[in-house]
């Protein structure tokens, strides 16, 4: 029997939620943010789908900071994803992009940014 995981992506306008079952993708959800769901809406919603498949659900909620993975209320006290009878919740902590700063100033230092790289100019 195959582990149902569930991938949760809370972002600022919306929740994004992939659930898989081993190699299969079994449901693609795009709901609302998570600070107008109800406390228990996520913790319900995953009671349900553990409930519909007749096993625990293996879940991951991403989020970008460890500050912000208690927004669906998935999360103890400490910071560490809950563990029901129903479902286990592990965090995954997102990389933040930043871009390189660079310094501003006369000219455009693009050709010597590509040398820096290792690219040859012809």
């Amino acid at each position: 029997m195959d582990t149902i995981t569930l991938t949760i992506a809370p972002e600022r306008e919306r929740t994004r939620m992939l659930m898989m079952c081993g190699p299969h993708e079994v449901l693609r959800a795009i709901l609302g943010p998570p600070t107008a769901a109800h406390a228990r809406a996520a913790p319900t919603l995953l009671e349900g789908l553990s409930l519909w498949y007749q096993r625990p659900l293996s879940v991951v909620l991403c989020v970008d900071s460890l500050s912000g993975s208690c927004a669906l209320d998935l999360c103890d006290g400490l910071g560490f994803g809950r563990r029901t009878l129903h479902y286990e919740v592990g965090l995954a902590v997102r990389e933040q992009r930043r871009r390189a700063r660079r310094l501003g100033g006369p000219g455009s230092f693009h050709e010597l940014r590509r040398f820096a790289v290792g690219e040859v100019i012809r």
